[in-house]
């Protein structure tokens, strides 16, 4: 009997069982569900060789008109940058309702982006929010913005300043 078909068997399986191990090893993933007659959340978490990110999620209710829910995630890279948000929502039995907003961005190289608000409705329906979003270049050029709106007026200002903390012209968008 030769021997060669059962070494070409093994030096397969090695290599096969080596292979889908550090493959197995390089990818990791995880769920979390939780679940009730007035909620839930739900929670994801990955893994890998580029990047590492999480999410989560929730929500409840009560029955009687009144809700409310909240979503973020977080993600870093391999080469050093990461973002992220959060989320959230709410209504109330009486009509008002709400949200809020945030978000992040660090570059690699330096450049950091973010951004925050929110709007909101009474119960009268007068509406009212704000936004307020910075950026930093890697070369320390900052933009600052800030948006409000109250029942239909709008009201933006911005301003850009060099490394130096200098003004300068804020570029406009295409």
């Amino acid at each position: 009997m030769s021997k060669t078909p059962f070494l070409i068997a093994t030096a397969f399986t090695l290599c096969a069982t080596t292979l889908f191990a550090d493959h197995a090893d390089a990818r990791e993933r995880s769920r979390a569900v939780q679940r009730t007659a007035q909620g839930g959340s739900v929670a994801v978490e990955r893994r890998n060789a580029r990047f590492d990110s999480q999410r989560q999620r929730n929500w409840q209710a009560d029955g009687q008109g009144n809700a409310s829910a909240a979503r973020s995630g977080s993600l870093s890279g391999a080469n050093g940058g990461s973002a992220g948000y959060d989320r959230s929502a709410y209504r109330h039995a009486d009509g008002s309702a709400g949200r809020q907003r945030s978000a992040y961005a660090n570059g690699p190289n330096g450049g950091t982006a973010s951004t925050s608000g929110g709007v909101s409705r009474d119960a009268d329906g007068h509406v009212s929010g704000a936004r307020n979003t910075t950026a930093t270049g890697a070369n320390g050029n900052r933009y600052t913005g800030s948006t409000t709106v109250s029942d239909g007026t709008l009201v933006h200002t911005r301003s850009c300043t060099n490394a130096a903390g200098d003004a300068i012209a804020c570029p406009r968008g295409n």
